[in-house]
């Protein structure tokens, strides 16, 4: 009897043990389960830009070619009759030649954005009216010239009807080569009401723009 009531008075003891023991292992078996492992990688893509060049160029003669770069730097057109004694019903023309320079990488448009005109003395503004065409190859600027028409006015009141069409500039066939050169024909007209004793000075801005051009490297 002894001995029974000894081991009935130590069960008790081993399953609080035993519940012990199973609940820290539930614990610890929680706590793992909220530790996760992740593997990551990475890529990186560089690029180097380098900027073309671009100039555009004038010249009265087709053989001697430099920058234009402002009203006060303009090119004096040589036109075919002196110009410094004009009469009523005059016409005279000039020619003027555009290209990209041997540095241009980027082929382009000239457009004519603006004419000045401004009267020393007198008022011809009114009196005097243009056209300026772009010539096919060869082709010779004089009175009866016609060609695509870059810019007209019936006077050279400032940035009157200046608008017209586009030239396209191409670059050089080869490094180190200029871009084939357009000339423009200047044909201006006297009205039959030109004032006598009259100076007039006319200032055309044209302006060359690069071609958009959208590179693809694959």
């Amino acid at each position: 009897m002894v001995a029974t009531t000894s081991q009935s008075s130590q069960r008790p003891a081993r399953s609080r043990k035993l519940r012990a023991v199973l609940a820290g292992g539930l614990v610890l078996g929680i706590g793992g389960a909220v530790t996760l492992a992740a593997w990551n990688d990475s890529e990186f893509a560089s690029g180097l830009f380098s900027s073309g060049e671009f100039n555009l160029q004038g010249s009265i003669d087709n053989a001697a070619y430099t920058d234009h770069e402002s009203s006060d730097g303009a090119a004096a057109l040589e036109f075919s009759v002196p110009v410094d004694n004009m009469s009523p019903g005059d016409v005279v023309a000039a020619p003027f030649w555009v290209r990209l320079d041997a540095t241009t990488t980027t082929p382009a448009t000239l457009d004519l954005v603006s004419v000045t005109g401004t009267d020393t003395t007198g008022a011809n503004t009114a009196e005097l009216g243009y056209d300026v065409y772009a010539l096919a190859d060869g082709a010779t600027c004089d009175e009866t010239a016609t060609g695509t028409v870059v810019g007209r006015g019936d006077t050279l009141v400032t940035n009157e009807d200046v608008a017209g069409e586009t030239v396209p500039l191409s670059v050089g066939a080869a490094e180190g080569d200029p871009g084939v050169a357009a000339q423009l024909c200047f044909v201006v007209t006297a009205s039959e009401t030109l004032a006598q004793g009259g100076e007039t000075t006319a200032v055309w801005q044209f302006t060359a723009t690069s071609e958009l051009r959208v590179i693809r490297d694959v």
